[in-house]
């Protein structure tokens, strides 16, 4: 089941689920684990302009999560957005990733964002995979941008077209609803 993230109840799954991909990948940039309050902010300060969303197994157990955040702070970027996955490391592979970003990216679209952008460190042929099953196409690289676990590592930028709305003044996105419950 795909749902809306409770920043109270869901904080402590998202902060483990995120914990493995900081502390044994360089999936992440974090250093250090986020811990429950941390994860309970970010959810919050996130949520309130972009979806969140969280998947359950059928015991009722948060196994990933994926939301929207702001691409850039100008005024001229707040048609993109960018995305993130994040699946238990022990359910990876399931399907759990592709059921929230099919979940993500429609909420993305009614929202009125033209564009959603992903940053993939490289290599990770999973999430490459998983972006390009939705439509996202490789847009650039920046190299060895990021130094963890004692290696430089490159960044790849993958964007996909949420809109094909072309007019001189298109309308800025709009509010997120309210999660239905």
């Amino acid at each position: 089941m795909i749902r809306h993230a409770d920043p109270a109840g869901d904080a402590a799954a998202c902060a483990a689920t995120y914990g493995f991909y900081v502390a044994e990948t360089v999936a992440s940039f974090d250093e250090v684990p986020l811990g429950q309050e941390e994860m309970r902010e970010r959810i919050e300060r996130t949520s309130a302009t972009h979806p969140w969303l969280v998947a359950e197994d059928p015991q009722g157990r948060v196994v990933g999560y994926a939301y929207g955040s702001q691409h850039r702070e100008r005024a001229s970027y707040r048609w993109a957005c960018d995305v993130a996955v994040y699946v238990d490391h022990d359910q990876r592979g399931r399907g759990v990733g592709h059921a929230l970003y099919a979940a993500l990216l429609p909420l993305l679209r009614e929202q009125r964002f033209h564009v959603a952008c992903a940053g993939i460190t490289l290599p990770n042929d999973a999430s490459v995979r998983l972006h390009e099953s939705f439509g996202f196409e490789p847009v650039g690289v920046y190299r060895e941008i990021g130094w963890k676990a004692g290696a430089w590592h490159d960044v790849g930028w993958w964007q996909l077209q949420l809109s094909t709305d072309d007019t001189d003044q298109a309308a800025p996105p709009e509010p997120l609803a309210p999660p239905r419950r």
